[in-house]
């Protein structure tokens, strides 16, 4: 990283440098540098102070004891565990990597799935959003929206696009008319998403069992329908699903599904599946909006064979686990919430009584929605989700305390049951092998041996870093990802 780099990025003026100085000539600096490196350039660790034993259960010998009062600033650092990339690289990267195990389990098998499973029907689908506007789109070759007529909407704006827009240009899902563009539909459809998607997974089901001439009990008995989805933001503001559907015998992934529960009969059952799903909206003077999926649908098969007209099991776990870091910043928007902590955006504490911290606005202290640096298209989606909220009919919706996520408050990504195991399955795998490597490197007894206790006693210290400690964990961020795609690269070859 460059010093250009350095200072741009840093809010603090000239107080990084002395910072910076101050820490690399500190004595303690080597066992900083160790601590930050070995996790992975944490861009806002948790700082945690006390310490713990490793005590004989017979005797009550420490075996082994640590405390935080001999290192750097008296703080154990951890990690903050942020999925989003936009908010700390290092831990995105392993939430990315443990979603990629959890999804390819799913097809490939590992980690506790038999391997038999990658012979079970499976389908990659991407499920839209619908049309609320014409935005503004690249089309390869194409012009954007061509009209033979110079026709203009009722806001005296163009309704087409003759330009062939670049993958890149910031127009890009932008509308061709902001006072056309149905926002309020937009919004409480995206706040309806995972009420769609769940019904979509109750409709699928029944349009299976329909097609098998039996009753969704019965058809539940010979075969088990299994989900993984992952949520894409679109330069639109509006989400997409993607989502690999299995079938299984009623044992799950361990049983193969009957023979004639097969690829042909899950295709075929998607598309009217997704086509009777509807979502109806609160009453309201505004109206009510009849939510439904987007005419696009896409369904493809995962094969082994990558070079076969279809997805590889590898490509689609890459795939979902790079989204899974992904917010609603691609859509330009910001990726931390904007309402008072204090009273959720309400802007009240109780019915009588008036928000101290944000004086009734029911915003963060010191933001205002018009000095947001977002897009116009994404400012507008967020006034919507603003002005909606404070409406009775949809309070329920929560659409301030998400309108940074533009409406969305569903899960990132999730999984039904059996399609795998869970990512708290492999976070305790990764902190029982690192407790095993410890007590290995001190001679004690394996973990589990019921011959010794663990005592701890832990509070929170703190968040974040100093301006200089925060330039450098990024640099050791970046040496520690270069390493491992060197690593990883030898590995694939």
């Amino acid at each position: 990283m460059s010093k250009e780099e350095r200072h741009d990025e840093q809010p603090f003026g000239g107080e990084w440098l002395a910072d910076l100085a101050r820490l690399i000539n500190a004595p303690d600096y080597e066992r900083w540098r160790s601590m930050v490196a070995a996790t992975g350039g944490y861009a806002h660790p948790v700082h945690l102070a006390g310490g713990s034993m490793i005590v004989d259960a017979g005797t009550g010998e420490v075996l082994h004891a640590y405390t935080t009062d001999g290192e750097p600033s008296g703080h154990l650092l951890m990690a903050c565990g942020n999925r989003r990339a936009s908010v700390c690289p290092a831990c995105s990267q392993t939430y990315q990597a443990d979603t990629f195990h959890l999804i390819r389990a799913g097809l490939s098998g590992g980690k506790g799935v038999p391997e038999t499973v990658s012979a079970h029907p499976r389908a990659f689908v991407t499920l839209t959003a619908p049309s609320f506007g014409p935005v503004h789109s690249h089309r390869d070759g194409r012009a954007c929206r061509p009209r033979k007529h110079d026709a203009r909407c009722e806001h005296g704006r163009p309704v087409g696009c003759h330009q062939q827009h670049e993958p890149h240009d910031e127009r890009l899902g932008q509308p061709l008319c902001l006072g056309c563009y149905d926002y309020p539909g937009a919004v409480l459809w995206q706040a309806h998403a995972g009420a769609l998607w769940h019904r979509f997974t109750l409709a699928l089901r029944q349009e299976l069992a329909t097609q098998t001439g039996m009753s969704r009990r019965a058809f539940a008995e010979h075969v088990k329908v299994s989900f993984a989805k992952v949520a894409e933001y679109q330069r639109r503001g509006l989400i997409h699903f993607h989502a690999i559907i299995r079938l299984d015998g009623p044992a799950g992934p361990h049983q193969p599904p009957p023979d004639w529960a097969d690829h042909h009969l899950l295709t075929q059952a998607i598309p009217p599946a997704a086509r009777q799903v509807t979502v109806t909206t609160p009453p309201s003077d505004l109206g009510r909006w009849t939510l439904v999926w987007g005419e696009q649908l896409d369904i493809r098969p995962i094969l082994f064979d990558s070079r076969a007209d279809g997805l590889s099991e590898r490509a689609v776990a890459s795939y979902i686990a790079k989204y899974a870091t992904k917010g609603a910043e691609a859509s330009g928007t910001v990726d931390h919430r904007l309402s008072c902590r204090a009273c959720a955006g309400r802007g009240r504490l109780t019915v009588l009584t008036p928000c101290g911290h944000c004086h009734g606005t029911g915003l963060k202290p010191g933001l205002t929605l018009d000095a947001l640096p977002v897009t116009d298209h994404a400012r507008r989606m967020i006034r919507t989700c603003w002005d909606l909220g404070a409406r009775p009919e949809f309070r329920a919706l929560r659409l301030r305390p998400w309108a940074h996520m533009l409406g969305f408050r569903g899960h990132f990504s999730s999984k039904s049951r059996a399609y795998s195991l869970n990512l708290t399955d492999l976070r305790n795998a990764r902190a029982a092998h690192r407790a095993a490597e410890a007590r290995e490197r001190h001679g004690l007894p394996a973990l589990g041996d019921a011959t010794t206790l663990v005592l701890g006693h832990w509070r929170f210290a703190g968040i974040g870093y100093t301006p200089g400690e925060a330039i450098m964990a990024e640099h050791l961020r970046q040496r520690v990802q270069t390493a491992r795609q060197i690593a990883a690269a030898q590995a694939d070859e």
